[in-house]
C-alpha cells in the first residue's frame, strides 16, 4: 500500500465495492472536488454544498490531534488481540483470523483528542459558519474499524435519523490515511437533486419504523427481529438503496466520487439527501473513520442519537405505525 499506488489513480486500480466491480471510466467514476480555498467564507461553503451536495475539506483538522486520536483507537484494539504484533501499532495491521471488527463505538471512550477533533475547534466551527448559527452534534459517534471485506452499501442518512429537524450534515473524517485500496468513502454525484423524484419516497423512511398491524411485530418488539422492510414486505431493510452500487449508478446517474487519497486532518461533508457508500478494503489494515453529525441547537433533534447512553437502533428506538 504505497504512495506510488495512490498517485496512480483510478485507472490502474481495480476499485470495488460491496464485492461489485466499478466502472471507472470518464462518465462512471471521479474524483471530489475540493472546498478547501472556501474554509472561511460562509456563503461560498454554503452554495458549495448546495450545489455539489457535499464538501471536501483536505487539511481542515490538526493531522497531530487525529494521529493521537487514531493511536488510542489502536491501543484498544490491540488491547482485544485484534492487531498483529509483528507490525507497529501505529499501522493498524489486523490480526489474521481476528475477523472484521467493523463498528466499535465504544472505543470512542475515554479518546479527549478524537473528542476534540469533532466536538471542538475547527470542526465546530466550520458547522457555525454552515448554519450560520450555535450548532449542537448528536452525543453518538459512529467509529468504524474496518478490516479486510465489503464496503457500506449505498444510502442516504436522512432514513437513520429523521426525527428531529432534517436540516442535519455529516461528517465523515478518516483516522488515517486512506488510499483506494483501503476503502474511503464515495459519493455519487448529484444525488442530492433527486429528492423530489427517484428518492423521494426512499427519504421519507424510518429505519426504525415497523408494521404495528403486521407479521413481524412482536418479534421487533422483543428484539428478536431488528429491521423491518419499510414497505410492509417483511424481516431484513437496513437502510441501504440496494446493495449493488453499479446498478444504482447506473439508474440515478451521475458519477461515483471520491479521494485518490483522504489524510488524516482531511474531512468530507453531505446532506442528508447525498447518496454514499465506501469501497471495499482490500488490505490487512484497518480502515478507521467516524462519522458524526451537526445540526442548529435550537432545532428538535433526534432522540435516538443523544444522552450519556443513546438509545440508537435498538428496542427502545422503534417506532410502530398502521400498514
Amino acid at each position: 500500500m504505497s504512495m506510488t499506488e495512490t498517485a496512480r489513480g483510478a485507472d490502474t486500480l481495480d476499485l470495488v465495492s460491496c464485492g461489485y466491480p466499478l466502472e471507472t471510466g470518464p462518465d462512471a467514476f471521479g474524483f471530489l472536488r475540493p472546498s478547501g480555498d472556501h474554509r472561511n467564507d460562509a456563503g461560498a461553503l454554503q452554495a458549495r454544498l448546495a450545489e455539489d451536495g457535499y464538501l471536501y475539506l483536505p487539511g481542515l483538522l490538526d493531522r497531530e490531534q487525529v494521529i493521537a486520536a487514531r493511536v488510542k483507537i489502536l491501543e484498544a484494539a490491540r488491547q482485544e488481540g485484534l492487531l498483529d504484533p509483528a507490525f507497529p501499532i501505529e499501522a493498524g495491521v489486523l490480526r489474521e483470523g481476528a475477523g472484521n471488527p467493523y463498528f466499535r463505538p465504544d472505543y470512542t471512550r475515554d479518546n479527549d483528542a478524537l473528542m476534540g477533533a469533532l466536538y471542538d475547534g475547527p470542526m465546530m466551527a466550520l458547522f457555525e459558519r454552515l448554519f450560520a448559527a450555535p450548532v449542537r452534534h448528536f452525543d453518538y459517534t459512529w467509529l468504524r474499524t474496518v478490516g479486510a471485506g465489503p464496503g457500506t452499501e449505498p444510502h442516504c442518512d436522512i432514513v437513520y435519523m429523521g426525527r428531529g429537524t432534517r436540516q442535519l450534515l455529516t461528517a465523515w473524517t478518516p483516522l488515517g490515511d486512506i488510499p483506494l485500496s483501503l476503502g474511503g468513502l464515495m459519493i455519487l454525484e448529484n444525488s442530492h437533486r433527486q429528492a423530489s423524484a427517484a428518492l423521494a419516497n426512499y427519504l421519507q423512511q424510518d429505519v426504525d419504523s415497523y408494521c404495528e398491524n403486521g407479521p413481524n411485530a412482536e418479534k421487533i418488539r422483543t428484539g428478536e427481529f431488528g429491521w423491518e422492510h419499510w414497505d410492509g414486505s417483511g424481516n431484513g431493510w437496513n437502510g441501504a438503496l440496494q446493495r449493488d452500487p453499479v446498478s444504482l449508478r447506473q439508474r440515478l446517474g451521475g458519477r461515483w466520487l471520491t479521494a485518490a487519497e483522504y489524510r488524516m486532518g482531511d474531512i468530507l461533508i453531505f446532506t442528508m439527501a447525498t447518496v454514499h457508500a465506501s469501497l471495499d478494503n482490500r488490505t490487512r489494515y484497518l480502515r478507521l473513520s467516524s462519522d458524526t453529525r451537526y445540526q442548529r441547537a435550537d432545532e428538535p433533534i433526534d432522540e435516538r442519537w443523544i444522552g450519556e447512553q443513546p438509545i440508537g437502533h435498538g428496542v427502545e428506538g422503534k417506532r410502530g405505525k398502521i400498514c
